[in-house]
C-alpha cells in the first residue's frame, strides 16, 4: 500500500462497485452495508480485505467497526477536507485561519459528523493516526500527504468532543514518534500528553457589547495586575477552576482598582514550575484550570466587570520534549538544526525557525487564536530581545551572524512586524506588548517592529537598584532616577513590577526594601507611587500590593494572612487609593508618551533626595513629588513659581495608609515657589 496515499487502496474503488478495508492482523472483517452485516474477505496477506458489490454504492451506504467497537463510516470513503488552497496559502505563510483547517477538529464532511485531522510533517516517510477510537493500534490509520505541502490529511467519521489522540511520526530512518498535535485545542492533564478533541465555537458569549466598544486607548488609564491563575488562589487540594476563580479576582481587581489583568501563561504546557512558559500547546488552554469553555466564561465574565484581559505568550522558544513539535518529523522542523541558531542555552529550549514560512504561519495563527476564539484584550511577548538578537545569552562563537554580519535576527525582526500588522489588521482594539529588554530600535514605532507598548526594564532595574541603595547613600545614585527620562520618550513604556522581580533570591518587593519595619512598608509605597506618578502604564504582580515578605512561590497562595497585620493591610489600602486616584486624574495618562505630558521642576536636591516635576492632561495639571530619605523636610521649597493655586490631594504619608500623617492642609505660595513638608519616604501629589 502506498505509504503517502491509503486513499489510493483503501475505501471505495470501481466506480462504488467495490469497498477496500485494511485491517493488518485480522482473521475476519465484517461491516454494515445498507443495513446489513456483511464480510470482507482477505485480499493479500499485508491486511486488504475486499468486498464487490453489485450495485453502484456511496460512502454513506456502510459502515466499518473501529477497533473499539464503534460503527461508523469509512475514513477512507471520503475527500479531503485540506484543500489546495489551504495548502497554498499555508506554504506561503499566509493562512489567516489555520487554526480552522489544521490540528484535530469536529467537522461536518459530506454530509456526515466526525473529525478532520491534519498535521504538517513534510519530512516524515509516513504518519498515522492512532487513539482511543482505535485502541492506539499503530497499523490501523495511515494518513494521506496533501500534495507538496507536507501536511498529512484523514477525516474520520463517528468521532465525537474529548476523543483523545496523537500523530505517529515515521520519520525517513525508520524511527517510530508519537506525537502530541501541535494545533490541539487542549491536552491531557500532565503528566500524560495525548491531545483531546474539542470544540472552541460553543461557548454562549454575553460579552458583545465590550467586544464591540473595545478600542485601543492609549490615552486611557492602563493598569495591570499581573496573575498566576495557580497561585493567586488556591483550593483544598488543587488549582482553583477558571469558573471559581474568575467572580473572586473580578471583585478583588475592581477592588483594588485596576483596569486590566494579565495571566501568566495559561496554554498547555507540561511542567508546573515554568509557570507557563515552556509551552507545549500553542493553541491549547491548559486543563489545569478546567476546559476551554471555562476559560472563555473566565474571560467573558471579566469583560462583563469591565476588565481587560491581556495573556503572556510565547513566540521565542518551546521546550525539548518529546512528545512535542521538537524535531516534529525527524528533522528540525520548526527549529534550526544548527544549535548556536536553534537552542537557547538559558533554558535549555530550542528556538523557532522564523524565515520557515509554515513555522511564522504556525505562530501567527496561535496569536489570531486567542483573539478570535478566547476574546483576549492584549497579548504580552515574551522574551522579545531573545528572539531578534542571534547573539542573546551567547559568548562569541557560540552563535552565526545573518546574511550582513550582523547580530540581528533578520527573520525574526520580520515576523515580529507582520505579527503585529496581522493583529492590528484584524484586532485593532487588542494591545500588542514587548517585554525587551535591550533597547533594539523601534519597537513600537510602527514602521519599526509594530508593537503598542514595551516593558521599561531599564525603569525597572534602575529604580529597584535605587530603592535597594541604603537611606543614607540614595544622594549617590540620585542620578539613576534623573537618567531614565533622557530615554524615555524613545518608546511607548509600561512600567513592569513583574513576577520576575521577586523570584530566583531576588526577595520580594518588600523584602528588597531597607531600614527598620517602617521604612520599608514607607518605601514600598513610595516605589509604588513613583510608578503610579512616573508616565508610562503600569504592571504589578501580585502580592506586592500586600506586602509579602517571601519571594513568590508558584506551588503556594500568597500570603493573604499577612492582611492581619496592619501595616499589610495599610498598604493595601494605600495601593487601592493610588490605583483609584490614577484611574481619575488623566493627567497621569492621557500624555503619557508626549513630552506635552511631562515637565521637570526640580531634579537637582541630591543631598534631600528629592525630586519633582508636573504631570499633564489636556484640562489638568499635577505636581508629584517624590521625598527618597528617610528625614522629615518642613518648609521645603519646590521651586515652581507658576501655581496660582495648590492643594495637596494625596499623601502615602497618611495614617490610613501607614505613614505619620503629616499632611499639608495649606501650602505657602511664594515668589520662589511653593513651601511645604515633606514626610520622609513620601509620594505628594499636588493639584495645581
Amino acid at each position: 500500500m502506498k505509504e503517502t496515499d491509503p486513499h489510493h487502496h483503501l475505501g471505495l474503488h470501481q466506480e462504488g462497485r467495490l469497498i477496500r478495508l485494511w485491517r493488518p492482523g485480522a482473521k475476519e472483517v465484517y461491516f454494515e452495508l445498507k443495513g446489513s452485516l456483511v464480510q470482507a474477505l482477505p485480499a493479500n496477506e499485508e491486511g486488504i480485505f475486499e468486498y464487490p458489490t453489485s450495485e453502484k454504492i456511496t460512502h454513506l451506504d456502510y459502515r466499518i467497526y473501529h477497533p473499539n467497537g464503534e460503527l461508523a463510516h469509512d475514513p477512507y470513503a471520503f475527500f479531503p477536507t485540506f484543500s489546495r488552497e489551504d495548502e497554498i496559502l499555508f506554504g506561503q505563510g499566509k493562512h489567516g485561519k489555520i487554526y480552522e483547517v489544521m490540528g484535530g477538529r469536529l467537522w461536518r464532511h459530506q454530509e456526515c459528523e466526525g473529525v478532520k485531522f491534519s498535521v504538517w510533517a513534510p519530512c516524515a516517510k509516513r504518519v498515522l493516526l492512532v487513539g482511543d477510537f482505535n485502541k492506539w493500534n499503530e497499523k490501523i490509520n495511515p494518513m494521506r500527504q496533501m500534495g507538496s505541502s507536507g501536511v498529512w490529511e484523514l477525516f474520520v467519521p463517528g468521532l465525537k468532543e474529548g476523543e483523545k489522540y496523537k500523530f505517529l511520526i515515521q520519520t525517513l530512518e525508520g524511527h517510530l514518534r508519537y506525537k502530541a498535535d501541535p494545533l490541539a485545542f487542549q491536552g491531557e492533564m500532565r503528566p500524560h500528553t495525548a491531545s483531546i478533541v474539542n470544540r472552541v465555537d460553543g461557548y454562549p458569549w454575553s460579552d458583545q457589547k465590550w467586544m464591540e466598544s473595545r478600542e485601543k486607548k492609549l490615552d486611557h488609564p492602563i493598569n495591570i495586575y499581573e496573575v498566576h491563575l495557580g497561585s493567586w488562589r488556591t483550593g483544598d487540594f488543587d488549582f482553583l477552576g477558571y469558573h471559581e476563580i474568575a467572580p473572586r479576582l473580578a471583585e478583588y481587581v475592581k477592588k483594588m482598582g485596576y483596569t486590566h489583568i494579565e495571566l501568566l501563561p495559561v496554554m498547555g504546557h507540561p511542567l508546573d514550575e515554568s509557570w507557563g512558559y515552556q509551552v507545549t500547546g500553542f493553541y491549547a488552554i491548559s486543563r489545569r484550570y478546567g476546559s476551554i469553555q471555562d476559560f472563555q466564561y473566565f474571560v467573558d465574565y471579566m469583560h462583563n466587570q469591565g476588565i481587560g484581559v491581556i495573556l503572556d505568550w510565547v513566540p521565542g522558544h518551546f521546550p525539548t520534549d518529546e512528545h512535542s513539535i521538537a524535531q516534529f518529523d525527524g528533522t528540525y522542523l520548526y527549529e534550526h538544526l544548527d544549535p548556536r541558531q536553534g537552542y537557547h542555552p538559558h533554558w535549555n529550549t530550542h528556538i523557532f525557525n522564523y524565515g520557515r514560512h509554515e513555522v511564522s504561519n504556525f505562530l501567527i495563527g496561535s496569536a489570531l487564536f486567542y483573539l478570535d476564539k478566547m476574546h483576549v484584550d492584549g497579548l504580552r511577548v515574551d522574551a522579545v530581545s531573545s528572539m531578534v538578537y542571534l547573539d542573546f545569552g551567547r559568548k562569541e562563537g557560540e552563535w552565526i551572524p545573518n546574511a550582513e554580519g550582523g547580530n540581528i535576527n533578520l527573520e525574526a525582526v520580520t515576523f515580529l512586524k507582520e505579527l503585529n500588522q496581522e493583529v492590528h489588521a484584524k484586532h485593532p482594539g487588542v494591545l500588542m506588548i514587548a517585554e525587551e529588554s535591550h533597547a533594539y530600535p523601534g519597537v513600537t514605532d510602527p514602521k519599526g517592529l509594530g508593537f503598542d507598548l514595551k516593558w521599561n526594564l531599564g525603569w525597572m532595574n534602575d529604580i529597584l537598584h535605587f530603592f535597594e541603595t541604603g537611606l543614607e547613600y540614595r544622594n549617590h545614585v540620585h542620578k539613576i532616577l534623573v537618567h531614565e527620562f533622557s530615554y524615555y520618550f524613545d518608546e511607548k513604556h509600561l512600567l513592569p513590577l513583574s513576577h520576575d522581580e521577586v523570584v530566583h533570591e531576588k526577595k520580594s518587593l518588600l523584602s528588597k526594601m531597607p531600614g527598620d519595619e517602617w521604612e520599608k512598608f514607607a518605601n514600598l509605597r513610595l516605589l509604588l507611587s513613583y510608578m503610579t506618578c512616573h508616565p508610562g502604564k503600569k504592571l504589578l504582580f501580585m502580592g506586592g500590593e500586600i506586602g509579602q515578605w517571601h519571594e513568590w512561590n508558584c506551588k503556594e497562595e500568597l500570603h493573604w494572612e499577612v492582611l492581619q497585620m496592619p501595616f499589610h493591610h495599610k498598604l493595601q489600602n494605600c495601593v487601592a487609593a493610588l490605583n483609584r486616584f490614577y484611574n481619575h486624574h488623566p493627567a497621569l495618562w492621557e500624555e503619557d508618551f508626549s513630552k506635552k505630558g511631562w515637565e521637570w521642576v526640580d531634579f537637582k536636591d541630591e543631598t534631600h533626595s528629592v525630586l519633582s516635576y508636573l504631570r499633564k492632561g489636556k484640562e489638568e495639571t499635577l505636581l508629584c513629588i517624590h521625598h527618597f530619605s528617610g528625614e522629615r523636610l518642613d518648609n521645603y521649597l519646590i521651586p515652581y513659581q507658576r501655581a496660582k493655586s495648590a492643594k495637596e490631594v494625596f499623601t502615602t504619608d497618611s495614617q490610613e495608609y501607614g505613614g505619620y500623617g503629616i499632611i499639608n492642609s495649606e501650602i505657602a505660595i511664594e515668589k520662589e515657589g511653593l513651601r511645604l513638608s515633606l514626610p520622609p519616604l513620601s509620594t505628594l501629589i499636588i493639584e495645581l
